[in-house]
């Protein structure tokens, strides 16, 4: 969404995703493209045939709002998830069986990543979840429940290759594999690892991985296995195996470092402009008078702060864009507020409640979160619950 779009006030009517009043009212507006997310499923599924193409829509689909983002994907084609805990697993079940046909065996399969607590093994079938297992004692657990429910309950398998987070490590996986009763009584449906360096192509590591992989999924039952993530899927086909599951670069987030970004941009984020006032030297802006002009100088608060998570990183450092400049972000963010030097902008364009674009075109995510010295799935993952929320490009399901 660009600034003309949303016009000069943010009080209009910015979409099918609540009522007016609510515009009117908003501080900021955070805007969600679902057909961009869906177009970058697509892209992704057609770099990964004759792989399966999965999404990964753990942390609230990277802050964008699950509830929507997964219908939106099971419409586009999608048939496995992957969240990272239990309760969202529950919240994606629930996403997807709304309006859903009632042939389960049909339904999208969910993973997740974190495993089954001890004692949450009903819970999971229940909701018709598969865990990733990650220990011995989980597998050991999940065996035990496969056998009081009378059949294999499904579930995922984690090998450790380097990550050292979750899963089995190599001594555990030739433990595994030297009792392969341990998990014959479970449902096996997939083998999965990950892979630490793959947003940078020619890091060794990937290739040492990839030969880990192999090597340990050769001594377990034969199965599906799934290795790349968003950067991975650009790794090529020696990495995609039966299923790639990409989370990142369905957002919009740029999968190589370094190269173009291939992702169509989804987030778009304006704030209020509150106030616009004239000082000069030797005036400071802002907490801790860390920016001091050097002359006449226009400021204008924007009514979005690091309680909506725009990173207090920023200070200093961060830009927003508005009246067709890119304007420099001054002083500290604060709360609730942020300040810009809009000096350069004529100040036609800068009446209470014109638009600033914090993120979008012009400020593509990637571009933000280098300014704030992290990672583009901090900053959407950091979104906060003040913004009003417009969706748009919802779609009816298409044939895969």
């Amino acid at each position: 969404m660009t600034e003309s779009d949303l016009g000069s006030d943010l009080g209009s009517d910015l979409g099918s995703d609540g009522a007016a009043v609510t515009a009117i009212a908003a501080q900021g507006v955070l805007t969600i493209d679902l057909g961009a997310i869906a177009a970058n499923w697509r892209q992704l599924r057609d770099r990964a045939r004759p792989a399966e193409c999965a999404a990964v829509v753990k942390a609230d689909a990277y802050g964008l709002g699950a509830a929507r983002v997964v219908p939106a994907l099971a419409a586009a084609g999608c048939q496995t998830f992957f969240v990272a805990t239990f309760d969202e697993g529950v919240l994606a079940r629930g996403a997807l069986s709304r309006g859903a046909a009632a042939d389960r065996a049909a339904e999208p399969v969910i993973y997740v990543l974190n495993g089954a607590p001890a004692g949450a093994e009903a819970e999971f079938a229940r909701w018709r979840l598969r865990p990733v297992l990650n220990s011995l004692a989980e597998i050991d657990a999940w065996a035990a429940a496969s056998r009081a429910a009378g059949h294999p309950l499904p579930a995922a398998l984690h090998l450790d290759t380097g990550m050292s987070r979750l899963g089995l490590d190599a001594g555990e996986q030739r433990r595994l594999a030297a009792f392969p009763e341990r998990v014959a009584a479970i449902g096996l449906t997939l083998l999965i690892s990950h892979l630490a360096c793959a947003d940078e192509p020619d890091h060794p590591m990937n290739g040492e991985q990839r030969r880990r992989f192999t090597a340990a999924a050769a001594m377990l039952p034969a199965c599906r296995r799934s290795f790349a993530n968003s950067s991975g899927v650009f790794l090529g086909p020696a990495y995609h195996l039966q299923l790639v599951r990409p989370g990142a670069a369905l957002y919009g987030i740029a999968p190589t470092a370094g190269a173009p970004n291939p992702m169509a941009g989804v987030v778009a984020l304006h704030g209020r402009v509150l106030q616009v006032r004239e000082i000069d030297t030797p005036r400071t802006v802002g907490y801790g008078a860390s920016h001091r002009v050097d002359g006449p100088t226009r400021i204008a608060t924007v009514s979005v702060g690091y309680a909506d998570g725009f990173l207090r990183s920023l200070s200093n450092r961060g830009c927003g864009f508005i009246g067709g400049h890119t304007v420099p972000l001054v002083g500290r963010v604060s709360m609730d507020l942020t300040t810009f030097d809009v000096s350069a902008v004529p100040p036609e364009r800068l009446t209470a409640g014109a638009a600033m674009e914090l993120i979008g075109p012009n400020r593509p995510v990637d571009a933000v979160a280098e300014a704030a010295g992290t990672i583009g799935y901090e900053v959407l993952t950091s979104l906060g619950r003040r913004y009003h929320r417009v969706y748009r490009g919802e779609m009816k399901a298409v044939p895969c």
